[in-house]
């Protein structure tokens, strides 16, 4: 990927970016990843189990949220946020791994409080979508409420703070946390980054884009909190699921965006319906923190980052 500009700042207008086939999946044989093409095609989730056993666990996500069953919890009180607020180098590695949309972080924000054992560190964030237009208009969200999806689902994956990486954590219960934010249509909120700066690496696979962006998020008060797994194969069962009621507003044309990608070389499979099936409860909780608290005005950077950069990525 070249990014090619004239004058001084980057300018919208004077934005031209030139994708190498090999971008956006066209050519992965050469990186590994554990889910393949076939983790979303129809009938394969049922079939993991065959890849993993712990896919057939008792304690698998994502899960539909029946609001009647849910149980107040007054220990979940809202979460605290350090270096979200910190705009650091803002420079993250994005991959199209071959089932969504993956962004390693290069520094680590964390989170604590909210009824959480411990304090854990942000380390990538992903999305989950289905087809966004009509006739299909399939939503794409892998948790849901009450039986209603939403179009896109954006987790944010977090390991414990001792942990030296993913792998490290998963040796303890509970090593992992994810916050999940509902994505609907909306307006656009956004259009592109104010400034943008990159690099090309391997083959264009990857970016690294600095941006300046912030966001004000008053209403994170409002979750619901589970114990899960993660939801593509090895289905790791140790996750402290956070789903926020509040969700995120994208425009329909912001969405459809995500239609462009394709799962792997030389495939004409668009990358749309990469999510998973609500798995059963097993006799789970689903605690609800029941909070209604206006939270002070933080400038939570990592979420609008997130679908800002990646929208930005896909736009040109």
């Amino acid at each position: 990927m070249v990014y090619e500009r004239s004058g001084g700042d980057l300018e919208r207008a004077e934005l031209k970016i030139h994708f190498p086939a090999a971008f956006w999946g066209h050519d992965l044989s050469r990186f590994s990843f554990t889910c393949f093409i076939s983790c979303f095609s129809e009938g394969n989730p049922p079939q993991w189990h065959l890849v993993n056993g712990k896919c057939s666990g008792n304690k698998q996500s994502p899960v539909n949220i029946v609001t009647k069953n849910v149980v107040y919890e007054k220990s979940l009180k809202p979460l605290t946020f350090e270096g979200y607020d910190v705009k650091g180098s803002g420079q993250w590695l994005l991959e199209n791994n071959g089932h969504t949309v993956k962004v390693t972080l290069n520094t680590s924000p964390k989170i604590g409080g909210g009824g959480l054992p411990r304090k854990f560190k942000a380390v990538e964030f992903h999305l989950h979508w289905g087809v966004p237009e009509k006739p299909q208009n399939i939503p794409g969200s892998e948790h849901s409420i009450d039986g209603e999806k939403y179009p896109m689902e954006l987790h944010v994956v977090h390991i414990r703070e001792d942990a030296s990486d993913v792998t490290d954590a998963k040796k303890n219960p509970g090593g992992l946390a994810v916050l999940a934010f509902f994505v609907k249509v909306g307006s656009e909120i956004f259009s592109y980054p104010p400034q943008i700066s990159a690099s090309s690496l391997a083959e264009g696979l990857f970016i690294i884009l600095n941006t300046k962006v912030s966001h004000s998020c008053q209403d994170l008060g409002k979750y619901y909190r589970y114990e899960g797994s993660l939801t593509t194969p090895d289905c790791y069962e140790g996750v402290i699921w956070t789903i926020f009621e509040k969700p995120v507003e994208l425009s329909l044309r912001q969405l459809s965006r995500f239609a462009v990608l394709h799962f792997e070389k030389n495939s004409s499979s668009a990358m749309t319906e990469n999510f998973r099936p609500a798995q059963p409860l097993n006799g789970r909780a689903v605690l609800w923190s029941g909070a209604s608290i206006a939270l002070p005005a933080a400038k939570l950077l990592l979420l609008p980052l997130a679908l800002t950069c990646t929208l930005s990525s896909l736009s040109h």
